[in-house]
C-alpha cells in the first residue's frame, strides 16, 4: 500500500512541468493523463497508460478510469483522489487532489490553459464541472 501523503508528494514532484498534450516526462511535459499515470507509475500504483486519446473529448476517459481504479464518493474524498471533469457534457479532463481542509481543497493537474502543471484552491467553476472522484486500489484508505 502507498499513503496518501507519498502520492501527494509524487504528485507535486511534477509542478511546473510544461502542459504537453499525452507527453510522459517530467520537467519536459506532461498532460492531465499523463500526470496521472507517471505518479502512480512512480509509486507502483498502477502499471497502466492512457494513449491514443484526442486533444478534444472523445469519451474514452470516464471508462478508463472505471477499469482501471476504483469509483468513490464525494464523502470517501481525501488527498491523493482523481477528480474527473467534464465540459460540454463529456468527461475530459483530470486532477488530482492534493489537500482537504473541510470545504476547502486544492487539486494539481496538468492544465492547457496555464501551459503547466499547476496546484490550485478548487474554486466554484471547477466544482460545478465534476462528473466523479476515482482511486487507485492501492493507495491506502
Amino acid at each position: 500500500m502507498v499513503s496518501r501523503a507519498e502520492f501527494v508528494a509524487e504528485v507535486r514532484t511534477w509542478l511546473g512541468t510544461p502542459y504537453h498534450h499525452q507527453g510522459r516526462l517530467k520537467g519536459v511535459g506532461v498532460d492531465c493523463g499523463g500526470l496521472l499515470v507517471c505518479a502512480g507509475k512512480a509509486l507502483g500504483l498502477t502499471d497502466f497508460d492512457m494513449q491514443g486519446y484526442g486533444r478534444y473529448p472523445d469519451g474514452s476517459l470516464l471508462p478508463l478510469c472505471e477499469a482501471h481504479m476504483q469509483r468513490i464518493t464525494l464523502a470517501d474524498v481525501a488527498p491523493g483522489a482523481v477528480i474527473l471533469f467534464q465540459w460540454q457534457s463529456r468527461p475530459s479532463h483530470l486532477g488530482i487532489v492534493t489537500a482537504v481542509d473541510g470545504d476547502e481543497w486544492l487539486m494539481t493537474h496538468a492544465y492547457i490553459q496555464s501551459r503547466k502543471v499547476v496546484e490550485h484552491r478548487l474554486d466554484d467553476a471547477w466544482r460545478g464541472a465534476i462528473a466523479g472522484f476515482f482511486e487507485f486500489h492501492e493507495l491506502e484508505r
